[in-house]
């Protein structure tokens, strides 16, 4: 989406932009209350591939595809991307 396209998007959304820590918060507390008091042991490790995966999905969308570009939004190396992608399944 260019600059545009988001100031349009932005601009028929009502009220002041929700930080994205607050929708991952409230979706932690949501994913939280559903374990319904079982533990779980590696939820660092579930929560950062339930982030990455449509994190990369969306940037690569975002930048057609173009696995430098993305890598550049994404302030990671080209490399650690593509090892990423594969690992996901997305490549």
């Amino acid at each position: 989406m260019n600059a545009a396209a988001t100031d349009r998007h932005d601009a028929a959304r009502p009220g002041p932009r929700v930080p994205l820590r607050d929708h991952v918060a409230t979706s932690i507390r949501r994913y939280l209350g559903d374990l319904d008091g079982c533990d779980t042991e590696n939820l660092y490790e579930i929560a950062l591939r339930e982030l990455e995966i449509p994190l990369f999905a969306e940037v690569l969308e975002h930048c057609d595809g173009n696995q430098s570009r993305a890598a550049t939004m994404l302030g990671i190396h080209r490399a650690t991307l593509r090892k990423k992608l594969r690992e996901y399944g997305l490549a």
